[in-house]
């Protein structure tokens, strides 16, 4: 938007954008109010839509509870787990694929980060089989390192992070160089410390990836105690019923964790993205 638009310009935009987010954040509403009503209750609050369909008549903590003391709310604790230590590899990964990309000149570079932009293109269902059945034959199914390793190496925090090292000064690699400094004290003195936006962009993203992950986690993951969040959320639909209030209750939670992240590092990853394509 030109920041010398007259008035008149800027409120058709002004209109649209709360009645953007209140659309958007309607069905999350739904689904927080339902967690906290009583499983038989949660269908009847959609007949006529109203102010009580997102503000429950009686609230009560057992779906929460049960989240929290059944096999979801181990899931959702086994999805916390893998994205945590997923963005922690994977971001320091990335820095160090990036860095290597930026700051190395060698034959077919160009090739290399070509197939790094084509990677984070290809849809991960076409990729999910082949790297279950990898991570079967090397006895990785059911195990953390199998539900972590697919995710570390991520081909849009990686480019992300190289459109940033890109606007660093070389002068700055070469003064440290001349000092003695090596490669990685480089990488690590001049590169990281610069690129904190960056790095929380590239975080952000693996997170989310992995935080949402299913297909994947559904073929390595035989025993219920490994399921992740998602794939648990999907096993709450049973043979003979549901319990829709403690899936409402989980999937709101599960909905929630990412927003929170977002809108708490929403500044940065802002800055992290216009960065990248202003450098792009």
């Amino acid at each position: 938007m030109r920041l010398d638009m007259p008035r008149w310009g800027r409120m058709p935009l002004a209109v649209l954008v709360p009645v953007g987010a209140i659309l958007w954040l309607a069905p999350l509403a739904w689904t927080v109010a339902s967690g906290l009503r009583p499983g038989n209750a949660v269908f009847r609050s959609f007949r006529g839509l109203n102010w009580r369909t997102f503000i429950p008549d009686a609230v009560t903590a057992e779906n929460v509870g049960a989240v929290a003391d059944g096999t979801l709310g181990r899931a959702i604790l086994n999805s916390l787990i893998v994205a945590g230590a997923t963005v922690a590899l994977g971001v320091l990964i990335s820095a160090m694929a990036a860095y290597g990309l930026t700051a190395f000149r060698f034959r077919g570079r160009g090739f290399v980060f070509a197939l790094v932009v084509l990677a984070f293109m290809v849809p991960f269902e076409a990729l999910a089989i082949p790297l279950a059945d990898t991570a079967r034959d090397v006895g990785l199914d059911n195990s953390y390192i199998g539900l972590i390793l697919p995710g570390v190496g991520n081909g849009l925090a990686i480019f992300l992070l190289r459109q940033f090292y890109l606007d660093i000064p070389a002068e700055l690699a070469e003064a440290a160089s001349i000092d003695g400094a090596g490669a990685w004290r480089i990488f690590r003195h001049v590169y990281l410390p610069l690129t904190g936006p960056a790095m929380v962009g590239a975080g952000i993203i693996i997170f989310v990836f992995q935080w949402q992950a299913y297909l994947l986690p559904l073929l390595l993951t035989t025993d219920p105690s490994m399921d992740v969040g998602a794939v648990a959320l999907a096993r709450l639909f049973g043979q003979y019923g549901v319990d829709w209030g403690m899936l409402f209750a989980g999937a709101a939670f599960l909905c929630l964790v990412p927003a929170i992240v977002l809108l708490v590092f929403q500044r940065t990853f802002t800055e992290s993205v216009v960065g990248s394509a202003v450098k792009g």
